[in-house]
């Protein structure tokens, strides 16, 4: 079974990096990190790097296909070689997902066209307005072979999710247990609905701290938005 996880720059690396230990574990698994050339790939921190092993063009029919988010989400859902690339092999893969904000990158693709999806709470926004029917209040939101999950840690959980479809319960709460994934947080405020407005002001002030150190990313963002709206306009009067 080959899994490609889409590594671009920006990425956030626990998006893909808790799914990986828990999807690796699959029968027969060859996780290939994919992207336009191989090579190393700088991830938000500006700091860890993660090998690229296969490019787009030596992946051509994975059995699931995996798309994280990251300040480089922008970028990446205005890129026509990651957006091609995932045109062409997702009618065949068996699943293809999202983490965070990578839901924007399949929204991109077309592939969440008329359907429901999640991702981090802040890229909601950016899901709507791609016309898509986005959900704050699921951590999986599944939508036939195309799967959505939300911010960042909800990869565990569609990690184990998809391990459970593919491979069966046991099997996944066998990994479960190998892996030891027995969230007991500290704290109760991983979620919108339940955070204080001083913690939400906060959280929103880093990450718009982390896009605005990026002026790619956010020149990017800025692109992104305007490409959706004349494209409001334009499907508004029928051209």
């Amino acid at each position: 079974m080959q899994i490609a996880i889409v590594v671009y720059p920006d990425f956030t690396a626990l998006d893909f990096i808790g799914p990986y230990e828990i999807l690796r574990q699959l029968p027969d698994a060859e996780v290939r990190f994919v992207w336009k050339e191989t090579g190393p790939v700088r991830a938000d921190s500006g700091v860890l790097l993660i090998g690229a092993t296969h490019t787009f063009d030596e992946t051509s029919e994975p059995d699931v296909v995996l798309v994280p988010g990251g300040p480089g989400t922008a970028p990446a859902a205005r890129d026509e070689a990651v957006l091609g690339w995932l045109r062409e092999v997702s009618p065949r893969a068996s699943w293809t997902t999202s983490v965070c904000s990578g839901s924007v990158v399949l929204a991109a693709a077309g592939l969440l066209d008329g359907k429901r999806a999640t991702s981090h709470w802040i890229a909601l926004p950016a899901l709507r307005a791609f016309g898509v029917t986005a959900v704050a209040d699921e951590r999986i939101v599944r939508e036939g072979t195309v799967v959505t999950a939300a911010g960042v840690s909800a990869g565990l959980d569609l990690a184990l999710w998809l391990t459970g479809e593919i491979a069966g319960e046991a099997k996944a709460k066998a990994v479960q247990l190998l892996v030891e994934y027995d969230p007991q947080p500290p704290f109760d405020s991983g979620h919108m609905s339940k955070a204080s407005v001083a913690t939400k002001a906060s959280a929103t002030a880093m990450m718009t701290g982390d896009i605005v150190k990026s002026p790619d990313v956010l020149t990017a963002g800025a692109r992104m938005a305007w490409d959706r709206a004349v494209a409001k306009v334009t499907e508004g009067v029928g051209v």
